[in-house]
Formats: C-alpha cells, sequence, structure tokens
C-alpha cells in the first residue's frame, strides 16, 4: 500500500493552553507508526480507556497528537510476517493500541502482527467490536473465577457497575453460562435492561457496600465480577463466602482499596486482578473461542449502540459521566 494513501480518522491535539481537542481528519499512512501488519478497521468501540485517552489523561496517552481506539476490527491489507494473508479478518485488543500507538478511531492502523487474533468463526467483525476490549475482559474474568473453582451450584455471583459494557456482558455470560447472577447498579431505571441480560436480581450500590465499615461482612457471595474498586471492591471481598474468589479489572470508584488481611486468611477468598493489556495468546484465543461460541449471549445487539466518528463527541463525555449504557461500537464507512 502506497504510503501517500489517504484515510479518515479522529485526531486528539494539544493546544497551547494545555486543553485537548478532537477533530475529525485526514491522515496518511505513512503517518502511522511502525508495524508489520497494515489493517483496514471497519469497526471500533469505545471504552473508558478511550474516552481517557481522548480527553488527554496522562495515565493512558503523552504523546499527541494521537488517534485513540484500543480495539480495532477488519481485513489485513498486508502482513510482512507472514501470519496472516491479505484479506483475514482480525481482531486487535490490548497491547499499546490506542494508548500511544495510533488505534482503531482511524481507518488504517499499522501495528505488530503479534498484536491481531484471527476472527474466529461464528464471529463478525462487528460482534467482535460489540465485545471489544469489555467483553474480552468480562469474559476473563468469567475464565479465572471458574478456574478459581466457582461454580454455578456454589451460590449467587455479584457483578458491579452491571450496566457498563464490561459489567453487562458479564451478567450475560454468568447467566450463559448458567451462574445465578446479582447486578448492582446505580441506575434503578436499568433493572428490564439487566433481568433481559440474565441478571436474578438487581440491587443498588448501596446494597453492596452497606456494613462495609466492619472488618468482615455476612458471607454472601461465591464470588464476584467487580468494575468498580475502591470501597465497593473492599465490600465485595468482604462479603464473599469461605473459599469464593473476586475479579478486580476497574478504577471509576477509586484506585485505593480500603481492606484488612480477614477475608483472605479467615475465609480463603482469593482477589484476581485481571489485565487484558499483556493477556498470552493463547489465553486470547481461548477467550474469543468462547465468545463465537458457548459465551455469546444472545442479547449481544441488545446492547450495542452503533456511531460514526462524527457521533463519538457525546458519546465520550456521556461515558465520563457514566451515562453509557452497554456497548458503543465504532462503524467506519
Amino acid at each position: 500500500m502506497e504510503t501517500s494513501t489517504r484515510f479518515t480518522a479522529m485526531v486528539v491535539e494539544k493546544t497551547g493552553d494545555g486543553q485537548f481537542v478532537r477533530t475529525i481528519r485526514e491522515r496518511n499512512i505513512g503517518d502511522l507508526p511502525p508495524g508489520d501488519l497494515v489493517v483496514r478497521v471497519r469497526y471500533s468501540s469505545l471504552n473508558y480507556k478511550d474516552a481517557l485517552s481522548a480527553t488527554g489523561h496522562p495515565g493512558v496517552t503523552r504523546q499527541f497528537p494521537h488517534t485513540p481506539g484500543i480495539d480495532a476490527a477488519g481485513e489485513v491489507v498486508s502482513c510482512e510476517s507472514g501470519a496472516f494473508a491479505a484479506g483475514d479478518n482480525v481482531i486487535i485488543t490490548g497491547y499499546d493500541l490506542g494508548m500511544e500507538t495510533d488505534g482503531g478511531w482511524g481507518e488504517f492502523v499499522r501495528i505488530p502482527a503479534e498484536w491481531a487474533v484471527r476472527l474466529p468463526a461464528g464471529l463478525t467483525l462487528r460482534e467482535g467490536m460489540a465485545f471489544g476490549t469489555a467483553g474480552f475482559t468480562a469474559a476473563l474474568s468469567v475464565l479465572k473465577l471458574a478456574q478459581a473453582g466457582v461454580a454455578p451450584a456454589d451460590g449467587d455471583i455479584l457483578v458491579t457497575g452491571a450496566t457498563g459494557g464490561v459489567g453487562a456482558i458479564a451478567v450475560a455470560i454468568l447467566a450463559r453460562a448458567g451462574y445465578r447472577v446479582t447486578a448492582s447498579t446505580g441506575k434503578s431505571s436499568d433493572e428490564t435492561f439487566l433481568r433481559g441480560l440474565g441478571a436474578t436480581e438487581i440491587i443498588p450500590r448501596d446494597g453492596v457496600t452497606a456494613g462495609s465499615e466492619r472488618p468482615m461482612m455476612k458471607e454472601r457471595w461465591a464470588g464476584c465480577v467487580d468494575v468498580v474498586g475502591g470501597d465497593t471492591l473492599a465490600a465485595a471481598v468482604k462479603s464473599t463466602c469461605y473459599g469464593g474468589a473476586v475479579t478486580c479489572c476497574g478504577l471509576v470508584g477509586s484506585t485505593e482499596l480500603p481492606l484488612n488481611v480477614f477475608p483472605f486468611i479467615l475465609r480463603g477468598v482469593s482477589l484476581i486482578g485481571i489485565d487484558s493489556v499483556k493477556c498470552p495468546v493463547d489465553t486470547r484465543r481461548q477467550i474469543w473461542k468462547k465468545l463465537a461460541g458457548e459465551w455469546k449471549p444472545e442479547q449481544l445487539q441488545e446492547m450495542v449502540t452503533e456511531v460514526p466518528l462524527e457521533g463519538l463527541e457525546e458519546k465520550i463525555q456521556a461515558m465520563l459521566r457514566g451515562g453509557i449504557r452497554g456497548r458503543v461500537v465504532v462503524k467506519h464507512s
């Protein structure tokens, strides 16, 4: 492909007074960073990390101008390593995509070939981005719970932040896998949505944290998928049953964890960190195979709002306010 080939992308730039502005404009393939794989992006998505990158959060992106988008799905244009052939459909999540490496909010990406996974049978490119990093993280959380020995017969599984991208897909996957799910949310108006995903019980946020000032809380959950962090995560750990497990993948509540050691040494509770960025490729393939098959929710399309690049600005602001339900998929023309 010619390095002069032009394409459309959202570009975030830092102004002289330290502000960050987002524009949609043309770029050249030659402007992209080095890599042996070029992909024509058909779909991307909006994650919380993308919203932070798009607004200049230094914990995600430091180099500007920059094109966010930590997810991308599309067709291979060229692959110098030979790992893929032109026309192969691939999914890219994690690694440095959309952080310091220009990401899926552009019509092309150029990356190391090892960042890509072949699209599994049973999944379309759009469905791949309906999952994206959020769905991958949710599925990885469920896999880790199962590997920790938490079985459907053991009792209720708590999902916090259940109307967000990770939470909603976690509810749906857990229900499909036979678990009884309690969904926690601050949005009482979304009860119908969560029950449609398979949640058996809906509780408010304070239904999780009530009584958390105590060193230990009443045993309540066989396991938990937490996407909030802070006080919510601490309460989930304190109220998990003997031998249970809690997965942790979020920080929207807080990066701090006000917790003592009692749940770990008196109840044998496991706290499992979930990282989708450097996850090994074999696990990636396992997760995507499950999402294309036995863990693919029937309600997947109901969780998705599709927008073009021009529709992202409103969704970025809504995500930062906590106003997004489910997943936002970005479609390139």
